[in-house]
């Protein structure tokens, strides 16, 4: 445990507890272990500006020293906006996705790093509630009207029951399979990244600029899109509430989100 000199921390249902909030035990927490001297990565499905004003409580937020894993791995910057790793999809991958969406009769929209993009007039209840919760506007576009703009990820987003209906038979997205990763990331969450792109392989990355192995990563998380970080990290711990899978793939399990998890994770390496 002495070896660990990056904590990885994924932000809902983790760092932030079931009413979004950062609680003052969880930032103690990581303040001791900035003091400490070991650097906190903040792992999101979120892109930077939906992570700023974390960043900003925890006094990581504009610094060239500091990094963030954003959109599930699909980008690694600095926490002052410096790209440093980056993978979008084609515009022909968002065709395929967004044709699915049609077909299934799913809510569907895409990620630029500054935007959501929807094809939806009737705008999906849960494309309201991303846009707001990572701070981005939402613009309607039409396929055509997309061509050029840079999609770094797409994302099916309905109610729990509808989607889990949905996606139950993976057939429909199968022929993807070895251009796209799907992964559930919330109850009402089904995001398509470009193949190959994780949190896992954005940490290993950033291991690999700091000179740095993945035996001195610590990554803390709760959903599927957290597995990979789980398992590359020297010391994998999942949250109380995580998912069955998660929990397995972990070395450690921590108390939940609403009872300062992340806090006695940090405080046990401490």
């Amino acid at each position: 445990m002495k070896n660990i000199k990056i904590i990885a921390i994924d932000v809902d249902g983790t760092l932030l507890n079931s009413k979004k909030e950062l609680t003052p035990k969880v930032r103690n927490a990581i303040l001791k272990a900035k003091s400490a001297g070991i650097k906190i990565v903040i792992a999101t499905g979120r892109p930077l500006s939906g992570v700023e004003k974390i960043l900003t409580e925890l006094g990581l937020n504009d610094q060239e020293d500091q990094y963030v894993v954003c959109f599930g791995g699909g980008v690694v910057e600095t926490t002052a906006g410096n790209v440093l790793f980056e993978k979008k999809l084609t515009y022909d991958n968002y065709l395929d996705l967004e044709t699915i969406s049609l077909k299934l009769g799913l809510h569907f929209h895409a990620s630029a790093p500054d935007r959501i993009y929807t094809a939806d007039r009737d705008i999906g209840d849960y494309t309201l509630y991303e846009a707001n919760l990572v701070n981005l506007g939402i613009s309607y576009r039409t396929p055509a009207e997309m061509k050029d703009i840079p999609i770094i990820k797409c994302m099916y987003v309905d109610e729990k029951d509808l989607l889990d209906q949905k996606i139950a038979d993976h057939k429909p997205f199968a022929h993807l399979d070895d251009k796209i990763t799907f992964t559930k990331t919330a109850p009402f969450y089904y995001e398509a990244n470009p193949k190959g792109v994780s949190k896992g392989n954005a940490l290993k990355f950033l291991c690999h600029k700091l000179i740095l192995s993945s035996e001195n990563l610590m990554a803390i998380g709760d959903e599927e899109n957290d597995l990979s970080m789980i398992k590359l990290a020297g010391v994998g711990v999942a949250m109380g509430n995580a998912v069955p899978a998660v929990k397995e793939a972990a070395q450690r399990v921590t108390s939940d989100c609403d009872h300062d998890g992340v806090a006695e994770a940090i405080e046990k390496i401490l």
